[in-house]
């Protein structure tokens, strides 16, 4: 069983401080084991918006076949709930995607393939960069709602998905960074899912230091922590 959030946020008080207003953190990306790219991702709240974004840059032999780097983008606003995103843009192989939050009209806008569709915007919903930030600030929110899980939707710039994670605090691990304790996140799955999980450092005012992506195939992509800085 896991314990509810506001066991873990009195477990991860001593460090906890408030999301930073900037960070940078380098990642070593590894697909079962074997490193594929590195990848810089940055964040920035001020003045009451944000800007995140992500770059991978392949490394070895996946180099020589993937030269342009994968580029997303997410900018929105900060609020007393945490990121509202309102734009979010994806490169990759050639392929763009959008994603536009009308949240006055409650619709999400996606573009993506030559195609053009809107889809209902649920409250607090997020895109595949945000929510990595978002999680900075929920599990300082989720204080008001003491439940077991956190509640997301997240686009990734195709399609809109609802995801549940529930938090085990003071897990510690090692990354090449060096040895932390951390707030581990699962998702949780369902049938014909993937199983998602993240590792928040409270040191770093709970930046990801670790990402496991497990495929229905069960090929296993990993996103660890190599470098870290954050400005409070």
């Amino acid at each position: 069983m896991f314990p509810g959030l506001a066991l873990l946020l009195l477990a991860a008080s001593a460090v906890h401080a408030a999301a930073p207003a900037s960070s940078t953190v380098t990642y070593n990306l590894l697909r079962n084991g074997i490193q594929l790219a590195v990848i810089t991702e940055q964040f920035e709240a001020k003045d009451g918006a944000y800007r995140a974004s992500s770059e991978a840059h392949a490394t070895g032999l996946f180099a020589l076949v993937q030269r342009d780097p994968a580029r997303y983008i997410s900018t929105g606003a900060v609020t007393v709930d945490g990121l509202r995103p309102r734009r979010f843009e994806g490169h990759h192989r050639g392929k763009s995607m959008f994603a536009e939050f009308d949240w006055p009209a409650a619709k999400l806008n996606l573009t993506h393939d030559g195609l053009n569709h809107a889809l209902d915007l649920p409250r607090g919903a997020q895109d595949r960069l945000s929510i990595m930030y978002q999680l900075m600030y929920a599990v300082k929110l989720a204080e008001k709602t003491r439940v077991p899980h956190m509640d997301f939707a997240m686009t990734n710039g195709r399609k809109l998905e609802k995801y549940r994670y529930t938090a085990t605090p003071g897990v510690t691990i090692d990354v090449p960074l060096k040895r932390l304790d951390t707030i581990h996140l699962v998702k949780q799955r369902v049938a014909d899912d993937t199983g998602t999980e993240i590792w928040l450092a409270p040191e770093y005012g709970n930046v990801p230091v670790k990402v496991l992506i497990i495929e229905e195939d069960g090929v296993c992509f990993e996103q660890v922590a190599t470098h870290v800085e954050v400005k409070r």
